[in-house]
């Protein structure tokens, strides 16, 4: 089993920044990739970036690319969403997810942090 906890979410103006933290802990030998996600209540979960936690392969979601980096401390197991020119529009819940590679895969979620970006 891996366990996630994210951190860092909280109430920010328009244009603004922020840091999501995501710390793995347990199993965490077999997790290749990370991820944030987000979601608002009544929408689908809508991806938001990925890290191949070996290479460093990133990915980015349409709407949040060039303004959001998603970066590693492998020493510990540790992702960060930083987020700028923030939007009304990226007020969600973001969540965390590890995926590993162990027999049987399987992917894991964080408990979610909040993010509210006022106009």
């Amino acid at each position: 089993q891996v366990q996630l906890v994210e951190s860092g979410g909280g109430s920010v103006q328009a244009g603004g920044s922020l840091r999501l933290s995501c710390t793995a802990s347990g199993r965490t030998f077999d997790v290749f990739a990370m991820a944030w996600y987000r979601q608002a209540p009544g929408k689908e979960r809508e991806f938001v970036a990925a890290m191949h936690w070996r290479d460093g392969s990133v990915y980015y979601g349409n709407s949040v690319k060039g303004r959001f980096d998603i970066s590693k401390d492998s020493a510990k197991n540790t992702v960060y969403l930083r987020m700028d020119s923030l939007r009304p529009e990226d007020s969600d819940v973001y969540y965390c997810k590890a995926d590993d590679s162990g027999a049987p895969a399987a992917e894991y979620w964080g408990q979610g942090t909040e993010v509210a970006v006022l106009s």
